[in-house]
Formats: structure tokens, sequence, C-alpha cells
């Protein structure tokens, strides 16, 4: 369908194509990509005041259902907001995601392979392929964790990978998260959204299901139990109900079926963790936790936390009890390690990488360092060791002040930062309550890796978050991004 047929309808009506970045709805300028036909004839018929209503319906359903976060920023501290989703579903082609999804188990397998390795014999520091200083400098690589031996050698349970689609058409990596990866209780919820308000819209498409992931992931955790434990008990660990992604601990709890425990209602005794019940001590034998690695024993890491269990640690080491996921996988997380991800696929794989990295300048280096200094307009500055979007600079859009204050702030501690050229991030059709209509915003995908005992799974869908602010790049819901519902066909 050609775009002038396409803008005499309300939702679209003047539907503005931004020519430098690539529409996934309309590839070619004014066509509409074929895989849309059905999605944009469906939304096409709708008035807006009927779509109006239909999202605000939306709306609150997910108000009722608790389907909210909590924003961190200084300007709205511990505010909780309902989480933005948009209607207008992506999709993405089976031969595309079949690429993506190679690409991304080839990626976790190598990064869980250097973690073994940077905690045991440390060849790829030996063999000079990954400078052993960016790894010893990193403050989520742990003297605690050398030796451990989790089961099956894994370290990373559940990855989230975060890439973008670039003008040029191909799929970029933007960055590993592989801490406490959020977000896919948001996927899960966006897809039984859209199936209840347009049940007959997923019916004309085959989309792959995504309503498996708390069964997959329950599966991931008792492949990983104990050796000695025929029948594990799990728990989902949370911080509690002030932590922004409280919705999705409850949540992932409750669809498989299992305790979500603080942790106050753990205690260690003799090497074993238990849980307290109104009918005694129940031994504990896998945690997914949601408790950063600094939080989870103040015997060991920071002594004045409250949300751990004192002992655990040594619980972990004994092998009486798996955390997922290990702690130590923060030296993998950072941005700065990222760049040497196509190489570490290289030496523990023997494989070229599938997926691409974006070109990223490390900051410590004395060129990159320079480079950066004097193109800070043409870049995104990140810092390494956070997420959420916060801490970062977009050059184009910085004011010449704080370009100064951010050029302060990498000269004083230079490790920290790194900067990635500004990429071209596709667009897609988004509803704009305030215009009324449908516009252009920028997108990227978050996926979900999981890997156990001689299994991976990856989800096949994931988180398209939208920039919802018109021009930004920033697509993270702390920072006013929203979604979408991600259709992989089959």
């Amino acid at each position: 369908m050609e775009q002038s047929n396409a803008i005499k309808q309300s939702l679209f009506a003047n539907y503005e194509m931004a020519q430098q970045f690539l529409d996934e709805v309309f590839p070619n300028g004014n066509v509409l990509d074929d895989s849309y036909q059905k999605v944009f004839k469906h939304f096409d018929e709708l008035s807006i005041d009927n779509f109006k209503a239909i999202n605000e319906y939306t709306k609150m359903s997910f108000f009722n259902q608790g389907i909210t976060f909590n924003v961190y920023s200084d300007k709205e501290k511990g505010v909780e907001r309902i989480f933005p989703f948009d209607l207008f579903p992506r999709i993405i082609k089976k031969d595309e995601w079949e690429m993506l999804e190679k690409g991304i188990i080839q990626r976790n397998t190598a990064i869980n392979m250097f973690l073994w390795d940077i905690y045991h014999e440390k060849k790829i520091f030996k063999d000079k392929v990954v400078p052993e200083a960016l790894i010893a400098s990193s403050p989520y690589y742990y003297k605690a964790m050398m030796g451990v031996n989790p089961p099956g050698k894994v370290y990373t349970h559940i990855s989230g990978t975060d890439l973008i689609k670039h003008a040029d058409g191909n799929y970029y990596v933007l960055e590993d998260n592989v801490r406490c990866p959020s977000g896919v209780s948001y996927v899960l919820s966006n897809r039984d959204a859209l199936k209840k308000t347009f049940p007959h819209l997923l019916l004309d498409h085959n989309v792959a299901s995504v309503q498996e992931y708390p069964l997959e992931l329950l599966n991931i955790m008792k492949s990983c139990a104990p050796e000695s434990v025929d029948d594990p008990t799990c728990v989902v660990l949370t911080p509690g109900v002030y932590n922004s992604a409280y919705f999705e601990h409850s949540f992932l709890a409750l669809n498989m079926g299992i305790p979500l425990v603080e942790g106050r209602d753990l205690y260690v005794d003799k090497n074993f963790v238990y849980m307290k019940s109104i009918y005694g001590p129940k031994k504990i034998d896998v945690i997914y936790r949601r408790i950063d690695d600094d939080f989870i024993d103040p015997q060991v890491f920071n002594p004045k936390s409250v949300l751990g269990i004192p002992g655990i640690m040594n619980a972990y080491r004994e092998g009486n009890v798996v955390l997922m996921n290990a702690p130590g996988t923060g030296a993998a997380d950072d941005k700065a390690v990222y760049t040497f991800v196509p190489a570490m696929i290289k030496y523990y794989l023997g494989e070229e990488s599938i997926l691409r990295n974006v070109h990223t300048y490390k900051c410590e280096l004395d060129d990159d360092y320079k480079y950066v200094i004097e193109n800070m307009e043409k870049l995104v500055i990140k810092p390494v060791d956070e997420s959420g979007g916060y801490g970062l600079l977009v050059g184009s859009k910085a004011t010449k002040e704080e370009i100064s204050e951010f050029k302060k702030r990498i000269t004083a501690n230079r490790r920290k930062y790194i900067a990635q050229p500004i990429m071209s991030l596709t667009v897609h059709s988004t509803y704009i309550e305030e215009e009324r209509k449908f516009e252009q915003r920028h997108i990227d995908l978050r996926t979900y890796c999981l890997m156990g005992k001689n299994k991976n799974y990856l989800l096949k869908g994931g988180l398209t978050r939208v920039a919802l602010k018109k021009g930004s790049l920033v697509v993270n819901s702390s920072q006013g991004g929203g979604s979408k519902d991600t259709w992989v066909m089959l």
C-alpha cells in the first residue's frame, strides 16, 4: 500500500516520513511493508475516538494489574508510573529472527565461557586477548568468586541483549546485560493486553508465543540445582516493594508458582539456606536473585546491607545453593568489556561474530580519549557501570554547559566512560496521545536468553522499547520511553 493512500486515514493523517531514518513499517519511504498489511488495515479502520477509548482502557488495565515502574531520577525519585504501552506491534520476519537467535546464543555462550575463564584459568589474559588490567579494574570482578564452580559452569542463566536496527538495515548489539536484566514481565503483559484488546489481530498472523517463558525459566532453575537434589525448591529473591522492578519479581514468581521472598525470609544454617514458613524451615536449593551483588551477603560484600542473607556466599561456595545469575557476572556487563565480545567469540568458539558491535571508544585509551573530547557533539557518552539510561549524554542534544561538565567527568575518571557514534535507530509507527495520531519514534530491542545445564532458550520476541519523546534516541522507561509487543513470525 502506498503512502499516498495511507495518509487519507484518520489515525495516520499527515504521517511524516523522516527520510534519514529507516521506517520499519514504511521501509521504502512511501510503501507499506508486506508484513504490516493486515495490521495497518486493522488500525486504519478505527476512528480516532474509538482508538483513544481503546488506548485508555489498556492504560487502566495496566494500572489495575500493577504494571508499573518506579522512577529514580533526582527530579522524580520514587514516582510510580504506568508502563507506557503502544498498541501497534513491531514485526520481525522469520529469517531475520533466525539470524538474531543464532547470534544472541553465540554471544552469550562466549560471555559465559569468558566468566568461567576469568575466575579460573585466566587463559584469555595469558594469551593477551583481553587486558587483565581492564577486568581487574572492574568493581564487579570479585575475589570471592575465584575458583567457585557453579553447576554446569553456568554464570549467566538470564541474559538481556540490547540490539538496534540501523538505517543500513543491519542489527547491532548495543550492550549486554548479564547481572539482573529486567523487562520480560512487560513482554508477557504486552502480549496479553494485545490479545484482550484485538483478539482477531493475532489470529490473522502466525506469531510465535511468548507465554511459555515462566515455565522455561523454572525449568532452567531446576536444571541448575545442586547435583544431590532431585526435586529442588526454587524462589525469587526481591529487595522489596520499593524496587523499580518489583512488579516483575512478583509477576515471575506468581507465574512460575514459586515463593517470592525477601532477605529477611531466609537464613543460613551450617552452610544450607532455609526459608521461614508457618510449617517450619524449608531448605532452598535455587534462588533467582533480583538483588545486586553488593547487597546479597553483608559478610562478604557491603556490611551495611539489610537486604541480603548473612552467610549465603559460604553456602554458595559449598554448592548447597545456586544463585542466578552468579555473583561477579558484572565483570562481563561492563560497557568497556563489551568491545571485546567478538574477540571472545573467536577465542572460545573459533567462530566469527554473527552480530556486530557498535564501534566504541574507550576513554581510558589515550587516542580514544582525545577523539571523544574533541568530538563529543557526534557521540553518545556512557558510564560503563550504569543502566536504565542514567548518566549518559547524547552529544547532538546536549548544551555547551552539559558538554563542558561531561568533559570534566571523563577527565576525572577515564576508566568509567565509553563513547559510541550516534546511531540512526530505526523508527516505528507509534500512537502519540497528545497529537491523537501515529508518528515515527525510534525503537530498540531487548532479547532474553536463558542458559542451563545443556539447555539454551531464547524467547521468540522481546521488549521493543520506544523513545516516546520526539527526536529522542533514549528508549529507557526511566527516561520517558515506552514499549511495543514484538511479533516474531513463524
